[in-house]
Order: C-alpha cells, then structure tokens, then sequence
C-alpha cells in the first residue's frame, strides 16, 4: 500500500494513546506504518482541553496538559490552523454544527488528508476515511 497522510480524529486520538480495544485494526495499522505520516489538529488539542475543562473529558488524565509530549513520543505531527482552514471550515455547508469536526473536514479536504474516524460524516463531505 502506498504512503498516506493520515488526520486523526480526537476519539482517536484519545483511543491511540489510551490502547483503547474502540480503535480499528485498519485505523491502528494506518498508524502504526513507519511510511505514513499522522497528523494530529490543533482543533482536537482545542476540543480535548475545552471538554476536559467542562468535566465531559474526565478520563483524559494528563492529556490536556501533556499533549505535545505524546504527540512526541508518539511521532505524530501537529498541524496547524491555517486562515485558509478557518475560512473553509465556515463555509462547509450542511447540518455539521460540531466546530472540532468542521475543522477536521476543511484541513482533510484542503492538504489531501485520510482521516482515520470512526464518524461518518467525514464521507458525507468527501473525506477519505480509514476506519
């Protein structure tokens, strides 16, 4: 199978780093091949923060406050929020009111990204989905 950029949702993210049994096989293999690059939003950082702070989150530990040191550990790339992925984000039309997964869409959709997710509205916007 040839290289992919892979986009990882934040349950999956979360199940990644948590060995969580959720995680598809396809989804850990896609992770775990040294010829992938996995990428990791700045908007699910956002969200895990956000809903840790709200106490919707309390199984994330450490994790709102050590991200980038398992981001590290685990060799995943951070990516940024562009304007262009702000202002693609905001126009994506349909019901979608999730701002996280809005994002996700727009960055997938504007770098040529695979998401690996196990929610299906990433297809209905055209998203390759690993799951």
């Amino acid at each position: 199978m040839a290289a992919i950029r892979l986009l990882l949702d934040t349950h999956t993210l979360l199940w990644w780093l948590f060995d969580d049994p959720k995680l598809s096989a396809a989804a850990r293999s896609a992770i775990v091949d040294a010829h992938n690059e996995v990428l990791v939003s700045a908007a699910s950082a956002w969200e895990i923060a956000t809903k840790h702070r709200l106490g919707r989150l309390p199984e994330a530990g450490d994790v709102p406050l050590r991200l980038p040191h398992y981001l590290r550990r685990a060799r995943f790339t951070a990516l940024h929020i562009s304007l262009e992925h702000a202002m693609a984000a905001g126009a994506l039309p349909g019901p979608q009111k999730d701002p996280f997964d809005r994002m996700l869409v727009a960055q997938a959709r504007i770098e040529d990204l695979a998401v690996a997710t196990v929610d299906r509205v990433f297809r209905d916007y055209g998203v390759a989905v690993i799951w």
